[in-house]
């Protein structure tokens, strides 16, 4: 569904994403976690195309992220950490335009900017400007951007970052329907309580480099840990392990 082989980006002398090799399966929910600049971001970008990978290859249901970037959309749905949204159209116009741009009617795309903006608690809003829109609802409206052409795939950066608590876990539960639904995510974060809740296995990734990936419970057994043991307390280990260089690498335990 999703696959990277030995991705790899550079900026100059920075490398930003190192050697990436992952596979994230149909209808499965990925984790995806790391510090600040881990390279987290720019991996979701070289899988939408926007950037072009250094090395390596990375697929996304059979198409090249890169050669294959418009294919690639029509079964992508993308939030970005910070969305851009036209400040002087309402939140139903923007839905509208999108939706026209997917290929969909002026009927259809109607219908399902009303049924969306119901659907992500939009409420009255969705007629105001989007300039008049507080960060929770602009994620919101990002969400139902990536959704309206009903994508087979969601990718989501920080999805959470910068809301308020009810505005984090209003954004939880939709991305938990989302997931029941049978959608294939790929979710980055650095709440690690929802990463727990929300998602079937994680990938730690430090420096670029892929450190971990596994079950929250495969993590605790590979890193000899009490069945108790947060995710939080693993990220931790794993990311201070690497840091301090006392492990044996991305490989080892």
């Amino acid at each position: 569904m999703i696959e990277t082989v030995g991705l790899g980006k550079r900026f100059g002398d920075t490398a930003a994403v190192v050697d990436l090799d992952l596979r994230v399966e149909a209808g499965e929910v990925m984790g995806f976690l790391g510090p600040n600049g881990s390279g987290k971001t720019t991996t979701i970008r070289l899988l939408m195309g926007l950037l072009r990978p250094t090395a390596g290859r990375a697929a996304i249901l059979g198409h090249d992220c890169h050669r294959d970037a418009v294919a690639l959309k029509r079964d992508v749905g993308y939030l970005p950490d910070e969305p851009f949204l036209y400040p002087y159209l309402t939140g139903l116009e923007t839905l509208e335009l999108v939706g026209g741009l997917h290929g969909f009617s002026a009927v259809e795309t109607r219908r399902r900017a009303g049924a969306l903006a119901e659907r992500l608690g939009l409420g009255a809003a969705a007629r105001g400007y989007t300039v008049t829109y507080s960060l929770g609802m602009k994620k919101r409206l990002a969400l139902a951007l990536a959704l309206i052409h009903e994508p087979r795939v969601l990718i989501l950066d920080e999805p959470t970052n910068g809301l308020d608590p009810a505005g984090a876990r209003q954004m939880r539960a939709a991305i938990g329907e989302y997931a029941a639904g049978g959608r294939t995510i790929f979710l980055s974060t650095h709440l690690l309580e929802a990463a727990e809740r929300l998602c079937h296995r994680v990938a730690i990734i430090r420096a670029g480099a892929l450190q971990a990936v596994g079950t929250p419970d495969e993590l605790r057994i590979r890193f000899a840990s009490a069945p108790g043991t947060t995710l939080e307390d693993l990220f931790l280990r794993v990311t201070e392990v690497e840091a301090t260089g006392n492990s044996k690498g991305p490989g080892g335990s």
